[in-house]
């Protein structure tokens, strides 16, 4: 059966974003510090349509980030527009006509919406939970792995409910004091992580961790 793989970065103090998000800065004050390691790779800029970029120690935990992937969960504060429901102009994510997905996507909601189709990608929005989103992406993955994509809620609720095989942090060192922890809402009485791999690499160590049922 196919993964489920969850990758995110994670400040040192464990923030997923910083404080006081907005439209212009959706990972909050500080938030675009946690992302600089992967923006600077030429495997990230490739894609993205950017230029230049180097080879480094994360290339290798990125590029492994992209491989076998057949379908993509995210949440609402991810895919983004706010809160509440959708409106008769609804949002059409970050991505603008070519998103970087290239496989179906499902987004976690509690708003009922058509689905979205872009260029190589159709975002499907799921209101029935967490487990049915895993479902249709098991469904529409042909087989491959499914890349839970953040944010630290979406995360939550496939931790919570032990349906994660795979955690990647990227743990970047700065500290932002406040925001979006990853790790808020869990008891601990679930299946606990077991550290298999480390990466050190320029701005960022790569952790990686297993869940065995």
């Amino acid at each position: 059966m196919s993964k489920l793989r969850f990758e995110i970065s994670m400040s040192l103090d464990g923030f997923t974003a910083g404080p006081d998000p907005t439209e212009e800065e959706p990972l909050g004050k500080g938030g675009e510090q946690l992302h600089e390691w992967v923006i600077k790779l030429a495997a990230w800029r490739e894609p993205h349509g950017r230029e230049g970029g180097e080879v480094n120690a994360s290339t290798e935990p990125f590029e492994e980030s992209l491989a076998n992937t057949g379908a993509v969960i995210m949440g609402r504060n991810m895919f983004g527009g706010g809160p509440g429901p959708w409106g008769e102009e609804p949002w059409e994510g970050w991505w603008g006509d070519e998103p970087p997905f290239h496989c179906p996507v499902f987004v976690l909601t509690h708003h009922e919406r058509e689905p979205l189709h872009k260029q190589g990608t159709t975002f499907t929005f799921v209101t029935d939970g967490p487990e049915s989103a895993l479902e249709q992406a098991r469904e529409a993955s042909g087989g491959k792995d499914i890349s839970l994509g953040g944010g630290a809620n979406a995360a939550q609720q496939y931790l919570a409910a032990g349906l994660i095989d795979e955690l990647n942090l990227n743990v970047v060192p700065v500290l932002l004091g406040s925001g979006t922890r990853l790790f808020d809402n869990l008891d601990g009485d679930g299946v606990q992580p077991e550290l298999v791999r480390v990466i050190d690499a320029p701005g960022v160590t790569h952790l990686r961790y297993r869940f065995v049922r």
